[in-house]
């Protein structure tokens, strides 16, 4: 059995949904190495441009990585100009991270590549079938998105477990 498949059969929608996005990284750690970027800083600044003035924390859970592993990303984009900190109007604290205007075109660029890149990876796909794609992984999302905030959470599930112990 590979790929969550046995010969023969159609693989699942997980496991497609798994390669396409790993797939979908690779292409660009392939296809843009003229930005400069890794994966990793190239999110951040495509997600700080769409959340100026965000704190570091905030910018993480949108991430999905932990607070100090952006910390680093931070800290190696001001070194190159392209983030500065900012201190937070009411909690010192606090830091408020923007974009530079030495980013702005780099930011483009990544905008423009991402372009391309989806322009190819949507080939063969009409408009509508596209349209229809983005509105189907945008419900399955919200539908994973109910079932996770339906979940116990970790601690409750691991203080349930004590209890019957």
């Amino acid at each position: 059995m590979t790929d969550g498949k046995r010969m023969g059969e159609t693989p699942t929608f997980g496991f497609l949904v798994s390669d396409v996005a790993r797939m979908l990284r690779e292409n660009f750690r392939i296809t843009a190495p003229e930005l400069g970027l890794t994966l990793a800083q190239a999110r951040v600044l495509v997600h700080l441009s769409r959340n100026e003035g965000i704190s570091q924390v905030a910018l993480a859970a949108i991430l999905e990585i932990q607070p100090i592993t952006l910390l680093r990303q931070i800290d190696r984009l001001e070194r190159a100009q392209l983030v500065e900190r900012r201190a937070h109007p009411t909690d010192r604290r606090a830091q408020q991270l923007y974009l530079t205007p030495r980013s702005q075109p780099l930011v483009e660029r990544i905008f423009e590549r991402s372009a391309q890149d989806q322009e190819r990876v949507m080939a063969g796909l009409s408009s509508a079938e596209r349209v229809q794609l983005q509105e189907w992984l945008a419900r399955i999302k919200m539908n994973l998105a109910r079932m996770a905030a339906a979940a116990p959470s970790v601690a409750e599930a691991s203080a349930r477990g004590k209890r019957r112990r």
